[in-house]
């Protein structure tokens, strides 16, 4: 235990050094850290945090398997990957002045008694028209559903509170 935190002073105290030292200064220490040369357009405050994240990275040990997967889905498809709701997960939707509440059940998605196979289907089923589930029921970061006065998403647990329980 006491050199775990000796480990830690002296990691911390690598890295406030870190932040006083020149751009070469700074080049020089990634050669030593990394073995080989730093990239040019990086800049110092980068060059900085990568090289204080390998130090910890070399002291506490890195990223487990489950996360060096996570960062290589989102390096080689360019986004998070698909959320994923758990069942039990409540929607609740509010189209044209009536509430829409769909529970996600470990075989696609229940709403009015009936269970379907995507948010999508449900979401044809209350509009009329061909939307996209996940952007009806805001579950889109960027995908937010257009809002008029009587139209508005909301996500909401049994209990009431509202934000998808995923």
């Amino acid at each position: 235990m006491w050199q775990q935190r000796r480990a830690a002073a002296a990691i911390e105290a690598e890295i406030a050094r870190l932040r006083s030292l020149a751009l070469d200064a700074l080049r020089r220490r990634w050669r030593v850290v990394f073995g080989r040369t730093p990239p040019a357009a990086l800049s110092k405050d980068l060059l900085g945090r990568m090289i204080a994240w390998r130090l910890q990275e070399q002291a506490f040990g890195g990223l487990d398997r489950e996360g060096l997967t996570f960062l290589d889905g989102l390096a080689r498809h360019g986004g998070s990957p698909r959320r994923r709701l758990k069942p039990g997960t409540v929607l609740v939707r509010e189209y044209h002045g009536q509430r829409h509440t769909v529970t996600v059940a470990a075989d696609g998605f229940e709403w009015q008694g009936t269970t379907y196979a995507s948010l999508s289907a449900i979401a044809r089923a209350i509009t009329g028209t061909a939307w996209s589930g996940p952007r009806f029921f805001a579950l889109r970061p960027n995908g937010a559903p257009m809002h008029s006065k009587n139209e508005k998403g909301v996500r909401g647990s049994r209990n009431g509170s509202h934000g998808a329980q995923a």
